[in-house]
């Protein structure tokens, strides 16, 4: 009786261990294939090849496990009070371990009949005395918990493994997706830099080819007329020369700038260069019936700067307010300011245009946004990068009496790497 105590006490502890493995198994399969239903191991093609041979081997294993068992549990029995017959549940194990749960029932059944006949009163019987029914009991259920164990940790540990290998080629195909696009999203990269670049050049070369062009027909006006006027004639060749050289300089500049190359800063006033703008946009703000306006604060002081990049700078946000006010109705006024703010200089450009909304002034120094129909947004981009690229920094408003205002500061004292 104590035999069978302890017995059932092994068949419960391995029970219970059982469902503990079953349990961890059905939580990492979840996690892995979600609430679908997991893989099961897969016979492989020489067992449905041949499932006669296969068969044999397997309760072979069972039969050679067994004999094993009975054969050192013979030896031992002079050792022992009681028949040591745990030789027989390691047998039941590595038979459902190794040959399937077919093969370790099998084991439990020659397990059974060997212990029957050689170790459970009347020996060399297949009788069961009445004393020894508990004891017997409890042997056939402790190998059947055996056997269920085994055959249920082998399918766990097979289903497990091909539960990873999945996931690893998962894992192995969505890296390789992850990379592919990562290698997409660069060479998009660089054609949208190159994309930007060859937009800003286009864009600030504008300025001085129309320049060029008006002069051209201006001259040609000059000459063609009786009798022609030289005078007026070489003073406008002269402009077409400034602004053939401006634009060798400007493409000199934006060449620098997006090799990173530092800006070739002097000391300059803004107020005169706010005039010079003034005076080279006279023309075309009469021919749209501009008129532009100065607030220019007497006691600027002088910030060190690129000359030719400032210019830039000013010329467009004084062009974007002559085009913001080209289908309004009312009186049209360009102001052009200048003060101080502490250690900045501060210049303001006003229109009277349409103006923005609250989210295009967040966006508005967005490289290709732009509030133009016919504009390509890079204007107002590069205006940005100029002003930082001087340690400044530039911003846009809304006009309370309608319109809009461009802004940008620069520092007084250059720093110390500036010279």
């Amino acid at each position: 009786m104590q035999e069978s105590g302890l017995f059932t006490i092994h068949a419960i502890a391995l029970t219970s261990r059982v469902h503990e493995k079953a349990a961890v198994r059905d939580k990492l399969l979840a996690e892995c294939f979600g609430n679908r239903e997991w893989p099961r191991p897969v016979a492989n093609s020489r067992s449905s090849a041949n499932p006669i041979r296969v068969l044999i081997r397997r309760h072979g294993i069972a039969l050679i496990a067994v004999a094993a068992a009975l054969f050192f549990t013979l030896l031992l029995q002079g050792l022992f009070l009681y028949p040591f017959l745990f030789l027989f549940f390691g047998a039941v194990m590595v038979s459902g371990w190794f040959a399937g749960t077919a093969a370790g029932l099998f084991a439990v059944v020659l397990s059974t009949l060997a212990v029957d006949y050689f170790f459970v009163p009347p020996l060399h019987s297949f009788s069961v005395s009445t004393t020894a029914e508990a004891y017997f009991v409890a042997f056939v259920l402790c190998a059947f918990a055996a056997s269920w164990i085994s055959s249920s940790k082998r399918s766990s540990e097979e289903a497990l493994k091909l539960a990873r290998d999945k996931l690893e080629a998962r894992v192995s195909e969505r890296t390789a997706e992850l990379m592919k696009t990562q290698a997409e999203l660069a060479r998009l990269s660089q054609v949208m830099t190159m994309g930007e670049l060859a937009a800003s050049v286009a864009h600030e070369i504008s300025q001085p080819l129309t320049a060029v062009v008006t002069h051209g027909h201006a001259c040609a006006e000059w000459l063609s007329a009786s009798p022609p006027n030289l005078e007026k004639a070489r003073q406008t060749l002269e402009k077409i020369i400034q602004d053939g050289s401006r634009g060798g300089e400007v493409l000199g500049r934006i060449r620098a700038l997006f090799k990173m190359e530092p800006p070739a800063k002097d000391w300059l006033n803004v107020n005169e260069l706010i005039d010079e703008m003034k005076l080279f946009l006279r023309d075309e703000a009469v021919r749209r019936r501009i008129t532009i306006l100065t607030d220019l604060s007497p006691s600027v002081p002088k910030v060190r700067a690129d000359h030719i990049q400032l210019q830039q700078v000013l010329l467009n946000l004084m062009v974007n307010g002559m085009d913001a006010m080209a289908a309004c109705r009312g009186p049209k006024e360009l102001l052009i300011g200048s003060r101080q703010e502490e250690s900045e200089v501060v210049v303001r450009v006003e229109d009277t245009g349409v103006g923005l909304d609250a989210g295009t002034s967040d966006k508005i120094f967005n490289p290709f946004f732009t509030t133009k129909e016919h504009g390509i947004g890079v204007g107002l981009s590069i205006c940005r990068s100029i002003i930082e690229s001087h340690d400044g920094r530039m911003w846009a408003s809304l006009r309370p009496s309608g319109g809009a205002i461009f802004q940008f500061a620069l520092p007084i004292a250059p720093r110390e790497s500036d010279g």
